[in-house]
């Protein structure tokens, strides 16, 4: 009884930190965004900064897990937990990563000024930290609908970047002087759908936690 009330502890923690990894990594992008509006230099180095923090985070999950697997030799639906853990924690550190590509593009664009106010990739933004808040949540209660709900989200953030590159390759061939800000701004529509595309992962580690298999919501 005593290892039992010492696992569940163990994996509360793991969920704690995945939790915390999530609203982190919200945090991260709604960031890198208002820095490439505004060209703000200051904040964007903020979010490079800052992005050790989740590598922090997943090494901790990392450790954690891994002394559960040993110590406790789980079998089922308690070694799932950890090995989902895993995995949503490889994905978060990796939308942090793609975040911080953002705030690097602001880096690149400083001294320029935009060729035109951002739209779109604002609320591409907003969508995507849609998804992962909903990602999360569908896995801390196991809401395999939420999952099923948020990967039809990504549909939207698809078109949204459909939007976005249309728009910004007509940039690219009536005016070639801004070529260059124009294939940096693409770029950045890419991290964000990318984000997408780890929310959907979790997603997909949520439904393979629930039901020991794992759907392909990456369509």
């Amino acid at each position: 009884m005593i290892r039992r009330i010492e696992f569940d502890q163990q994996l509360n923690e793991l969920k704690t930190l995945l939790q915390d990894m999530g609203k982190h990594t919200e945090e991260a992008l709604a960031n890198s965004v208002k820095s490439l509006q505004a060209l703000d230099a200051e904040q964007a180095q903020a979010v490079i900064k800052n992005d050790v923090q989740l590598n922090t985070m997943e090494e901790q999950i990392m450790d954690i897990g891994s002394r559960l697997i040993v110590t406790q030799q789980p079998v089922a639906k308690d070694l799932r937990r950890i090995l989902v853990a895993f995995r949503i924690a490889s994905d978060l550190e990796r939308m942090g990563d793609l975040a911080r590509d953002v705030a690097k593009v602001t880096i690149r664009l400083q001294g320029q000024k935009l060729i035109k106010p951002l739209v779109d990739l604002p609320r591409m933004s907003d969508l995507v930290r849609v998804m992962v808040a909903e990602s999360i949540e569908s896995y801390l209660t196991e809401n395999t609908d939420l999952a099923y709900k948020m990967a039809q989200d990504d549909d939207q953030v698809d078109h949204l970047y459909s939007v976005i590159l249309q728009d910004l390759y007509t940039h690219l061939t009536s005016d070639p002087d801004s070529a260059n800000q124009a294939m940096l701004l693409i770029m950045v529509g890419r991290y964000i759908e990318r984000i997408a595309d780890h929310a959907t992962n979790i997603g997909e580690s949520t439904v393979y936690l629930v039901t020991g298999h794992r759907p392909d919501l990456n369509q």
